[in-house]
Parts: C-alpha cells; structure tokens; sequence
C-alpha cells in the first residue's frame, strides 16, 4: 500500500473514531450509562492510535491541526443531525474558516509530504 495512503487513511481513522467517541460522550450521559460510556472509551483509544501512525509522516502540528479541525465540522453536523442541535451564522461561519484552514495546509503548505 501507497505511504500516503496509509498516513491519510490512519488520520481518516483517527477523525472518524474521534466523531463516534465523542457522539458515545454525548450519549454517556456525563458516564453514567455504561456502554456508551465503554464505547467512547475504545473509540478515543483506538482515535489516538490511529493519529500516532500517522505522525511517521506528518508533523505532529500539521496532523492535529487536521484531525481537531475536521473533527470538530463533523461532530457538529452530527450535533446538527443526530442530536437536533442548531448553529446560527457565525458558528457556520467560523467552522467554514475550519475547512478553509485545513484546506491551505494540505494544498499549499510544505511542512506535509504531498
């Protein structure tokens, strides 16, 4: 398998392991139903493993950067979807400069193997 594609896929991972523990912190209800509560636990375990591969290859910057930056646009959609939370306009927009930001690093910065 390409390294790229297994840096990237490892912090893909390790996004969408984050998203799940933290829909499983939600649903914990501040830990005191069990196996949501376990569920989140193993989630952000196996998140954190997933990351630290992929600091063979991205700096540790750069890939949390990446991994709180999405994670944050996805749990908040999830928020949205899941949890029927809302956003006004200035949460959008802030998580919009997000994307961008994240969007720079991989397209035009040098400090990441493209």
């Amino acid at each position: 398998m390409h390294p790229a594609l297994m840096t990237y896929g490892a912090l893909f991972a390790a996004i969408a392991l984050e998203v799940v523990g933290t829909s499983f912190l939600q649903a914990s209800q501040q830990f005191t139903r069990p196996l949501p509560t376990a569920i989140m636990a193993i989630c952000y375990a196996a998140s954190f493993y997933c990351l630290s591969i992929s600091l063979k290859v991205i700096p540790v910057g750069i890939a949390y950067a990446i991994w709180s930056g999405l994670g944050i646009v996805l749990i908040s959609a999830v928020g949205i979807v899941v949890f029927k939370q809302t956003l006004d306009t200035p949460a959008l927009v802030g998580l919009g400069l997000i994307v961008a930001g994240v969007l720079v690093v991989n397209v035009f910065s040098n400090s990441i193997q493209h």
